[in-house]
């Protein structure tokens, strides 16, 4: 039974490595980079469980009234409206395809909800010809109490893999012109991160009115053998996207092996550089980032060695935030917290730090998000129906 709370947590801990086990592999031997302590301004935080009882919730969204919107992977909508009620939002997953590291996904709101009510959800889904990853669009009732499909799907095509789950994204995010992006995974299979003729291992890019891909994508161009709604390609398993304010730049959050996690400023076209096609298998031990590939763009962060497992990305953004404003914050799933970068202006590594209040403390971490409250919004992974919401604000 869910339940809202209104626990103010008041925390002081000392930053710890990163500890606790995930789906992803064991440390290799790379050296991660210098993490630092938080800045001497950075400002102490409220932590407030708003709502509990849930089992790996994978993203949340917030509608301008206030109301919160999550999901759940192995299926279903939960709202926490503005007053604190917390209540299903019922909605039809009889086709959802739930195994593994898949399911139901990444979900965001339409820019334009409060007039249109659209939300869009990544989701795995089953036929009778098999399983495939599907974003669909859905309305969802005023009173927030039901959920109905619109398109579905709305994009469909992405492969999943049927034996395990393994790698199948997915993360929704719509850039600042407008345009829908979806980062995927590449299904654990070694050819589909390089091979422009599939919609695995890539982030896409279409119009959220009707799937398609728009005019100006970078292999939009007839007959040239790619599929018209790649905007980049060469990932791994993209598991965040993040727009940072005030510019048109776009980062993704990636998966690394037992090694060399990454965050990657996309750009049209570019190329990522994960490429595990070994002899027709699926080579993990190959760089993240293959310098053997010409025009392979590098990675703006890497974890080193031991990954984290990050699972999102948010920039914070305002005043309210202090020397926190403008840092890109990482959950973490194997490194259990978040971690908080600030990148300048090119993208480039300024300092790295670990989140102290979040600092092992709840869990694996699988979403972070700024709300339009200005509030950052947690849900924790840590399942067997023990996952929270939680509300982080800097106090005054």
């Amino acid at each position: 039974m869910r339940s809202s709370l209104a626990c103010l947590v008041a925390l002081s801990l000392p930053l710890a490595a990163c500890a606790g086990g995930s789906s992803e592999e064991d440390a290799g031997s790379v050296s991660a980079p210098p993490t630092t302590s938080a800045p001497v301004g950075a400002p102490s935080l409220a932590i407030e469980v708003v709502a509990d009882g849930f089992d790996h919730p994978w993203d949340v969204a917030q509608a301008e009234d206030g109301t919160l919107l999550l999901d759940e992977r192995a299926g279903g909508f939960t709202a926490v409206l503005p007053d604190g009620t917390v209540q299903e939002v019922r909605a039809d997953f009889g086709d959802l395809f739930a195994d593994g590291e898949t399911g139901l996904m990444g979900l965001a709101l339409d820019p334009a909800f409060g007039e249109n009510r659209r939300i869009y959800t990544c989701q795995g889904v089953q036929d009778g010809d098999g399983a495939s990853i599907a974003v669909v669009s859905w309305t969802v009732a005023e009173d927030w109490t039901s959920a109905t499909r619109v398109q579905d799907p709305l994009i469909g095509g992405i492969p999943v893999n049927e034996d395990s789950g393994r790698h199948g994204g997915c993360r929704l995010e719509f850039a600042p012109d407008g345009a829908l992006l979806v980062g995927t995974g590449d299904n654990a299979v070694g050819s589909t991160p390089q091979d422009l003729g599939t919609r695995a291992g890539k982030v896409l890019r279409a119009d959220p009115a009707t799937g398609e891909a728009l005019p100006d994508n970078p292999f939009a161009a007839p007959d040239d053998g790619a599929d018209d709604l790649i905007f980049t390609y060469g990932h791994r398993n993209v598991q965040g996207l993040a727009v940072r304010p005030g510019t048109e730049d776009v980062y993704s959050v990636e998966h690394g092996p037992d090694r060399n996690d990454e965050v990657n400023l996309l750009r049209p076209g570019s190329n990522h550089g994960w490429d595990p096609d070994g002899d027709g298998g699926y080579d993990e031990s190959v760089p993240m980032t293959d310098p053997a590939i010409e025009g392979a763009v590098p990675a703006v962060w890497d974890s080193g060695a031991p990954p984290i497992a990050p699972s999102d990305g948010t920039f914070l953004d305002g005043d309210q935030w202090a020397d926190y404003d403008g840092l890109l914050l990482l959950g973490a799933l194997r490194g259990q917290g978040v971690l908080a970068l600030r990148l300048d202006e090119s993208g480039a590594l300024v300092e790295q730090f670990r989140v102290p209040e979040l600092d092992g403390t709840y869990g694996r971490i699988r979403t972070v998000v700024q709300g339009t409250d200005g509030a950052l919004y947690v849900t924790t992974d840590n399942g067997d129906a023990g996952d929270v919401l939680l509300r982080v604000t800097p106090r005054s």
